[in-house]
């Protein structure tokens, strides 16, 4: 290498020489004037984000002038928001009910309504395009039409109303002004326009509760797989009879006290869990859904599962708790109400809580009615007024059928005489992209929903005579379709029930008001100021021919077709039953023959007899105080707990196992599943794997073990058999030893899961609940959804209990439904009454009252509910007034 030159050299000393002070103070200087820059983009990208997001917040308080009021209606809020809407007339007390319900929810409304007529393809482009198809092909939106085309003048005045108030809140406001949401969707939308709010919005969301609560369609669709894979026998044990012995009913038989000695009788099993606390002591949201009708059933589920959330993932943890207790076994002298329906959490919660208050209670203006409402539809649907409190669970009917039909060359095959498949085309617009139009096609039972193919196509065959090459081509083109009968596709009146329920004062007007609910059908419990309580089973109902409703039935005999609908008055009901007390928890209402023949698929009954079991228990220790409804709502016993815990304390702890070490941690766990339970982690992670290790492996792969009561009841039968063959496979032999096997794996899943530390196990970190927003919420897109949703929270209870926050064993261990919100009335001084809403009052995110409720929510707790206007002045925060 060549000597370098000093000079070269010197430079290049100069080159790397680190830089004087001077230097130095220059560069700190632009590092600095860089980082201000920065700083103040940052600060700038701050304030546009949150005038962004307020900008959209409601004016709560001061003076508004509403155009179309005929005199000021006041509106006031609580700490929590909660608004209390005053007016003098009922057109102007629905008209500020839609002015508010805009002003906290109008997006959460405006995407019902692209939901319900089959047009979220608007909003989110290609990915809903199979929902919006499925949407159109049910048809709501007609069905909604037709309701309010029959509407009677006084109930169409109140929609009006309301949506006047809507529009008038939407005036001469632009879509980010409404919500953060609009300005997010319309990067993908290309802009999005808000169309007027009209009755016919209100109505169809109507449509999607009841799809939310359509019973057993699905039910029917993994009995028809199961059918392909097991035979009679295995198909009793898996889907059991209701043990009308031991489990209650609602209305009539002896079950209610069979089902307390049942319990009694295991109090040595409860005392080796750890003891029973007494009453003395303290989703599913998709964007895809495919274009193409569904092939075969399973196709079929998976696409029912694939659709948002508002439209409902079914199963039976979707129910609902409520019970009333009269004055004679209350501390207060007057009957107490209990109400917690069961819904997918939602991001804000379905439920609005609004008070709606004439100045004067008169025939022309007769509301004073307090409770929860839809965002979107005029009226309370739970809550009470100044006379009479009710509450709702899903009753349950079997309203819905999978119908196969027989298709011959376009013509449907009836034994009566071939009919016509009847079409129609819509268009159903896409953002950024050009409308796409779609075939519609229907019989005389229902839209058709799916092809029939595969392993239940088999079955048809053979149960027909038919030979499956031979029906699927030749001269006449004979194929199986699915038509879907339900009666939510028919027009109703429940848009008027709601109206009848928050004026009624007294059990004929309750009555008259519930006769016209018929879609979706509910149980209706009652409770007045004069002490009364009730029950009464409402509802559209088929009267079934041949067909019982378990299995599709066959299209091509009429036989098997419904024969119209039961009557009102043959519906059950019961008013100041003798014991005093009324429980519904989606059990059945009465023992078969008793009454008309609702349905053959309801919950299994655990909530249903352990909040009997309780409400008897309080009532032998004293008498029921508020406290002790809120205490039943929380109740979180395992179903299964005190039945398997006995026989796995005396399975052998082998050797090498871990069998010992979960028997150590069991032995001192009362059965409940509470979020910080070690012992409530473990024994859920091994319900989960007896599921999946014991019957899983012999069940079609359509239909894996969910868990729930159904569940739960399918392993007590199986547990008093122990050389069962659900029991044996290649590895085991019985059921003690495939207790023993699965204690164990469970024992290594948990440590998986949790840590090798029993003391750091908690049962709610696997059963977190995080809520989703409905819209945006499982977007793909993480900033979006940190946006939005909310969690996750570690939470108590479980499937098939009081605290139902279910879980899916087939997936995980994640809360997927819940109690959407919890009342406690107070018929003896409504100011002592109590609720709680799963997240909040408003819909816009960041907003204070977004989800300021579900801490207490989550704890079991609940909140003041103030009512008469002196206990609501006490409580006011904010104070508008709307004027002409």
């Amino acid at each position: 290498m060549a000597d370098a030159d000093p000079e070269d050299s010197s430079a290049l000393v100069k080159a790397v020489r680190p830089p004087s002070g001077a230097h130095r103070l220059v560069s700190a200087k632009v590092l600095v004037r860089i980082l201000a820059a920065v700083l103040v983009l940052l600060l700038i990208l701050t304030l546009l984000g949150v005038f962004l997001v307020q900008r959209s917040y409601p004016t709560t308080d001061g003076d508004i002038s509403l155009s179309g009021l005929d005199a000021e209606v006041s509106v006031t809020r609580d700490s929590s928001g909660i608004p209390t809407i005053e007016a003098s007339d009922s057109h102007d007390l629905f008209m500020a009910q839609g002015f508010v319900h805009a002003q906290d929810r109008f997006w959460e409304m405006d995407f019902r309504r692209h939901v319900t007529s089959g047009r979220l393809s608007e909003l989110f482009g290609e990915s809903q395009f199979g929902t919006d198809k499925f949407i159109r092909t049910l048809g709501w939106r007609k069905v909604a039409e037709a309701e309010v085309a029959a509407l009677d003048e006084k109930t169409r005045a109140y929609y009006e109303a309301y949506a006047e108030g809507v529009n008038a809140y939407l005036r001469d406001k632009s879509p980010t002004e409404v919500s953060l949401e609009y300005g997010i969707v319309g990067l993908q939308a290309g802009g999005v326009e808000i169309e007027e709010w009209t009755p016919v919005d209100s109505v169809s969301w109507l449509k999607a509760m009841a799809w939310d609560l359509r019973s057993n369609v699905e039910d029917e669709i993994d009995r028809a797989i199961s059918q392909t894979a097991l035979d009679d026998e295995q198909m009793a044990d898996i889907y059991p009879d209701y043990p009308y012995d031991t489990r209650p009913t609602i209305v009539g038989g002896n079950a209610g006290v069979k089902a307390r000695d049942e319990d009694e009788s295991r109090d040595e099993g409860e005392a080796r869990a750890g003891g029973e606390v007494t009453a003395a002591e303290t989703q599913h949201s998709g964007h895809g859904g495919g274009t193409e009708t569904p092939s075969n059933l399973g196709e079929l589920k998976e696409h029912l599962k694939s659709l948002p959330v508002l439209l409902g993932v079914n199963s039976h943890d979707i129910g609902s708790n409520s019970w009333v207790v009269s004055g004679e076994h209350t501390s207060t002298g007057a009957p107490l109400l209990a109400n917690d329906p069961h819904l997918a959490p939602a991001m804000p919660s379905v439920w609005h809580q609004i008070g709606l208050r004439c100045t004067e209670v008169t025939p022309e203006c007769p509301f004073d009615v307090s409770g929860f409402s839809f965002s979107g539809l005029p009226g309370v649907i739970i809550g009470h007024n100044q006379s009479i409190a009710w509450g709702l669970t899903n009753l349950g009917p079997d309203v819905a059928d999978l119908v196969v039909e027989k298709v011959r060359d376009g013509e449907v095959v009836r034994d009566s005489g071939d009919e016509p498949v009847t079409t129609r085309k819509e268009t159903v617009k896409i953002a950024k992209q050009e409308p796409r139009e779609i075939t519609i096609r229907s019989t005389s039972n229902g839209p058709l929903i799916s092809d029939v193919d595969g392993s239940y196509r088999d079955v048809l065959d053979a149960s027909t005579g038919a030979n499956s090459e031979d029906t699927k081509s030749g001269p006449a083109d004979e194929h199986y379709q699915l038509a879907l009968q339900w009666t939510a596709l028919e027009p109703g009146n429940t848009a008027s029930a709601i109206f009848g329920l928050n004026a009624a004062t007294n059990w004929s007007e309750f009555r008259q008001a519930a006769s016209l609910f018929d879609v979706p059908s509910q149980n209706l419990i009652y409770a007045d100021t004069t002490g009364n309580i009730g029950y009464q089973a409402p509802g559209k109902i088929p009267k079934r021919g041949d067909g019982d409703g378990m299995l599709p039935r066959h299209g091509w005999k009429t036989d098997e077709d419904w024969q119209g609908y039961l009557d009102f008055e043959d519906l059950p009901s019961l008013y100041n039953p003798e014991r005093g007390w009324i429980v519904t928890a989606n059990n059945p209402v009465t023992p078969p023959g008793e009454s008309v023949q609702l349905s053959n698929d309801f919950d299994y009954g655990d909530r249903a007899r352990r909040i009997t079991k309780l409400t008897r228990d309080t009532i032998a220790n004293g008498e029921v105080t508020p406290d002790d409804m809120s205490r039943i709502q929380s109740d979180d016993l395992n179903p299964i707990a005190l039945t398997l815990i006995p026989l796995l304390l005396d399975i052998d702890a082998q050797e090498g196992t871990d069998i010992a070490a979960a028997q150590e941690l069991l032995s001192d766990w009362n059965g409940h599943d509470d979020a910080n339970s070690a012992a409530a982690a473990y024994f859920n992670v091994l319900s989960k794997t007896i599921l999946d290790e014991v019957f899983a492996p012999k069940l079609p792969d359509a239909v894996p073990p969910a868990g729930g009561s159904r569940w739960y009841l399918i392993i007590k039968n199986q547990l008093e058999d122990p050389d069962s063959e659900w029991w044996a496979d290649d590895e085991v032999e019985n059921r003690d030893e495939a207790l023993a096997r699965a204690m164990d794996s469970a024992w290594k899943t948990t440590e998986d899961l949790l840590g090798s530390e029993p003391v750091t196990w908690r049962w709610g970190i696997l059963h977190r609940l995080t809520i989703r927003n409905a819209s945006l919420g499982e977007s793909g897109i993480k900033p979006i959804e940190r946006l939005f949703n909310r969690g996750p929270y570690e939470v108590s209870g479980g499937s098939g209990e009081v605290n139902a926050t279910g879980w899916d064993a087939s997936v995980g261990f994640e809360t997927n439904w819940v109690p959407s919100m919890r009342q406690i009335v107070d018929l003896k001084d409504f100011n002592h009454s109590r609720w709680i809403n799963l997240t909040g009052a408003s819909g816009h995110a960041f907003h204070p009252h977004y989800a300021d409720q579900t801490e207490d929510w989550a704890a079991g707790a609940t909140r003041p509910w103030p009512y008469t206007p002196d206990a609501l002045d006490r409580h006011t925060e904010d104070s508008l007034v709307l004027r002409p």
